[in-house]
């Protein structure tokens, strides 16, 4: 038996609301939608292998790395090349030399020295068909040597091809020429007027190329690369943007277990040349950090020097005194000397002698941080300490210093890049004078403390006679300046010791070598797998979208779940060029639903024995409800069963080009009083079937259908016919067939696959659980079986193809997956 209304329960308000609201998303007919279109999947993998593939063999560009590695030693004295060294008194530490060698190595300033001393300003790249080659200087035939005196266009690609006999042809390109060129020499653009492109010109190696935008020459290259090439293009840029390149690629860490080791790394687009870079860049570190200590070590022993000098006339002096006073007062021995406390004292003396030196270095240290000539500051070892961060600010000041003469040659005092290059020179020297801020700050509290421990030993010798103490006074003074001598002596001996056996407390530990690395970027599979994964997406994204917005009805079980209406069969879809489907075709599939549908109608009325009145309907023209009238008329008509066929849809009729009858008179003319009867029903080749058409479409068909006459004509057939079928106007479209329905036996509700829009079904749910329509059922036509839509209800439809039970078995071809299955299941049954 069917389901249906009066079978279930009493439903409460929320559970009527829900009838007729359909699932935003239809996990179903989405995962067979996916697979029905498998072709594009397939198609867009095959796409997405080949950009792939072309991307990796001619777009994408390689990045590789070298790694070079370095220690760094701890026996620098100089100022300009800070170490680890450690002052236990203020606990100062920490790797502050790796992080100076860090900051120099990233510093604009030194890769600016390599930009310009390895013109790295010039590119050179080789391009083939589709991609282009990144080459290192090495791999050249030539090279570009520009007159930084003549002004010259950067980012412009310069075509070098070779000729015969050691000659070049220079083929610039058609478009992209300038007037704003840059100067080398000062770092800067400027106008010039406009010109004519110039024209190709072969030149000899070392011959001069000369135009407006550009002046240059060709050096042959000592050595012969090991491939020929047949162009080489190279570009020339700014200083300013090659220096940002380089800075950019480079990566420096230390070592996890032994700071002291730095790993430096270059990522480039030529093995060849981060390897050449890198070497070359601590190359040059190195040199400059050995001229600069021998600088800053000289500086330290000509300082040393002159306050020896100075000191050693205070010294003879001073024994001038003591002499005189030993000759002329005859104190050539003092009775009972207090020797402990006068040790005591000295020593004392000799500590405090030694921070009043160093407090004089630092003072010169100090005076000279206030200057701009850097170049002369002494080692901070000769004051007594020495700090890794505190000389790197002074670097940086040095730099800034020289940044900003630069820029005078180039911009007002007052201009912005003036303002901000003063505002990071007043940083850079406010850093340097709180470094020392803090040394001050602890030699003076050193020195008092001495003060203070010498005034307790002094009152042991407040005892001693005026004269005694006279002696006592100046021998301790001759003590405190040879203490000074001596101290001066000694960091003088240090200063000249580190200055006979300097060497780079820079040792590469490896070099960067080109072993064949394999490139770090891009990720070539990566790239692969994210193009076809992507272009896999848009199919899916497609499908997705048109699932989200497909609002038709194409899930039987759905359409039973949101509008609890019985279903009184499936109705495949219909190949024949008319609708007498029942009537040519009577062993096929189609017809065995409508006999299903004949016997399932009577659940929705338990009237037997009397004629029944079945109204068919639909939400909106073209779902099929002519269609499905005239075949359950032919069925019951078949069934020996007294029918007849009416054709109600006023505004649209139908019926009579099916059965071949004419309609000038028809149901419109009946209701109107034109004609009887007997002259609107027509008979047909089913003895048992008629049909009265709807005939000529009148002005106002909504109220011929709903007269008084139109009942009486239905009561008036209900005497002479078993069943009256009425091919009633779609009820999406206008209220007529729910006048009707009040004077029904059963109503047909006709549901298109993937036709009948899903919100047009709301009205109809709502009104049949509002007991608003009795004895309704649905009816789903076009079902396409080929899709793959299993149906296990047994609603009179279902049986499917290929069980030789239906006509079109002769026709049927099983799909392929049902035909490896099979296959597969006959291999496993032999075993």
């Amino acid at each position: 038996m069917i389901p249906g209304k009066d079978a279930t329960v009493e439903k409460n308000d929320s559970q009527k609301e829900k009838y007729g609201s359909f699932s935003l998303f239809d996990i179903e007919h989405f995962l067979r939608k996916i697979l029905k279109n498998w072709y594009w999947f397939v198609f867009m993998l095959l796409i997405g292998y080949v950009i792939s593939w072309v991307y990796s063999k001619y777009y994408a560009q390689n990045v590789y790395a070298s790694n070079l590695s370095l220690s760094i030693s701890n026996n620098t004295a100089s100022y300009f090349t800070p170490n680890q060294s450690i002052n236990l008194i203020w606990g100062q530490g920490g790797n502050h030399d790796g992080v100076y060698l860090k900051k120099m190595l990233l510093s604009r300033s030194h890769n600016e020295y390599l930009v310009k001393e390895l013109d790295l300003f010039v590119n050179y790249t080789t391009k083939g068909v589709v991609k282009s080659t990144y080459l290192d200087k090495n791999d050249s035939p030539v090279f570009l040597q520009i007159d930084k005196e003549h002004l010259q266009q950067i980012n412009y690609p310069i075509t070098l091809i070779p000729k015969s006999n050691n000659t070049y042809e220079i083929v610039l390109p058609d478009e992209g020429k300038s007037t704003s060129l840059y100067n080398f020499q000062s770092e800067g653009f400027q106008n010039i007027a406009n010109y004519e492109k110039p024209a190709n010109k072969i030149i000899r190696v070392g011959e001069w190329y000369t135009t407006p935008n550009l002046k240059f020459r060709l050096i042959q290259n000592p050595v012969k690369p090991k491939i020929a090439l047949d162009k080489v293009i190279v570009t020339l840029v700014s200083v300013n943007q090659a220096v940002n390149n380089i800075v950019s690629t480079i990566n420096v860490e230390f070592d996890k277990e032994i700071n002291t080791i730095m790993i430096i790394t270059k990522k480039g687009y030529n093995l060849n040349g981060t390897v050449n870079f890198l070497n070359k860049s601590v190359a040059e570190l190195q040199k400059k950090r050995f001229a600069d200590k021998n600088i800053v070590n000289k500086n330290t022993d000509a300082y040393l020097q002159g306050s020896i000098n100075g000191i050693r006339k205070k010294l003879d002096s001073s024994a001038s005194i003591l002499n005189y006073l030993k000759i002329s007062e005859k104190l050539y021995d003092i009775k009972d000397r207090d020797e402990k406390s006068l040790q005591k004292i000295k020593d004392l003396e000799t500590r405090k002698a030694d921070f009043l030196s160093k407090l004089n270095s630092l003072n010169n240290i100090k005076n000279t941080l206030q200057t701009q000539n850097l170049d002369r500051m002494i080692s901070t070892s000769a004051a007594g300490f020495e700090d890794g961060l505190f000389t790197a600010t002074v670097t940086e000041l040095k730099a800034l210093y020289l940044k900003r003469r630069e820029l005078a040659t180039i911009y007002t005092p007052n201009s912005e890049p003036m303002k901000e290059i003063n505002r990071l020179i007043d940083d850079a020297r406010l850093a340097s004078s709180n470094s020392l801020r803090n040394y001050y700050s602890g030699y003076y509290d050193e020195i008092n403390k001495i003060d203070r421990e010498i005034a307790e030993a002094n009152f042991n010798l407040d005892s001693y006679p005026e004269k005694e103490r006279k002696y006592l006074d100046a021998e301790r003074g001759y003590n405190m300046i040879e203490a000074t001598y001596n101290s001066l002596l000694n960091r003088q001996n240090d200063a000249q010791m580190k200055l006979a056996t300097n060497q780079s407390d820079i040792t590469v530990i490896d070099p960067a070598k080109n072993l064949g690395q394999a490139p770090i970027a891009p990720n070539v599979k990566g790239t692969k797998l994210a193009i076809m994964g992507g272009l896999l997406l848009l199919p899916l994204l497609f499908i997705l979208i048109g699932t989200l917005l497909d609002n038709k009805i194409r899930n039987i079980k759905e359409l039973l779940s949101a509008t609890r209406i019985p279903l009184l069969g499936v109705i495949g879809n219909n190949n024949n060029e008319n609708m007498l489907t029942v009537l040519e075709h009577p062993k096929s599939s189609v017809s065995e639903a409508f006999r299903g549908i004949r016997a399932n109608m009577r659940f929705l009325s338990n009237e037997n024995g009397k004629s029944k009145v079945i109204l068919v309907t639909s939400s909106i023209g073209g779902e099929g409800k002519t269609y499905v009238s005239i075949n359950l008329a032919s069925v019951l008509g078949l069934s020996d069963k007294r029918t007849v066929l009416l054709g109600m849809d006023l505004r649209k009729p139908k019926i009579f080009g099916d059965f071949k009858i004419d309609n000038k008179y028809g149901i419109s003319n009946y209701l109107t009083g034109e004609v009887s009867i007997d002259q609107i029903i027509n008979k047909t080749k089913i003895p048992n079937l008629d049909v009265a058409t709807s005939g000529p479409i009148p002005p106002n068909p909504s109220e011929l259908l709903m007269s008084e006459r139109n009942i009486e004509f239905i009561q008036k057939l209900k005497e002479k016919y078993d069943f009256i079928i009425i091919d009633s106007p779609p009820v999406g479209l206008v209220a007529d067939s729910y006048e009707l329905m009040k004077h029904s036996d059963a109503n047909i509700y006709v549901v298109r696959h993937e036709y009948t829009e899903k919100y047009m079904l709301k009205m109809v749910t709502e009104k049949y659980h509002n007991d608003e329509i009795e004895h309704l059922g649905l009816v789903y036509n076009d079902y396409n079986t080929k899709q793959g839509y299993g149906y296990g209800y047994g609603y009179g439809y279902g049986y499917g193809y290929g069980y030789g039970y239906f006509d079109e078995d002769k026709n049927y071809k099983e799909p392929l997956l049902i035909r490896i299955r099979n296959k597969v299941q006959t291999i496993f049954n032999k075993k």
